[in-house]
């Protein structure tokens, strides 16, 4: 008998929230797009680094919000509804974000 597997969450983001992620990933995505204009017109290595660090910047500062949204909304209201199981889902996740 197949079972259809049920333990993927999703969100359903508002507006604001959507926009603010989907701009800050398409300012990475372009960022990544002149890394690799970079690579291939041969940039000196220094430059390229400079601007890999200033990704993985915008990459963390992507994370920070949206780890920030993800406590005020899906960790609160699991809460509140006694689900606390989200404590260890959220510890789990800050752990693997550190690795």
């Amino acid at each position: 008998m197949e079972q259809t597997c049920h333990c993927h969450k999703t969100k359903k983001r508002d507006e604001a929230e959507y926009k603010r992620l989907i701009n800050r990933l398409s300012r990475i995505e372009g960022q990544i797009r002149g890394i690799r204009r970079m690579v291939e017109n041969d940039a000196y290595c220094p430059d390229i680094l400079i601007q890999a660090s200033a990704v993985s910047a915008a990459i963390n500062a992507f994370n920070r919000e949206l780890l920030s949204a993800h406590i005020h909304t899906c960790v609160a209201n699991d809460i509140r509804e006694g689900k606390d199981e989200v404590i260890d889902e959220l510890v789990d996740t800050i752990q693997k974000m550190m690795r």
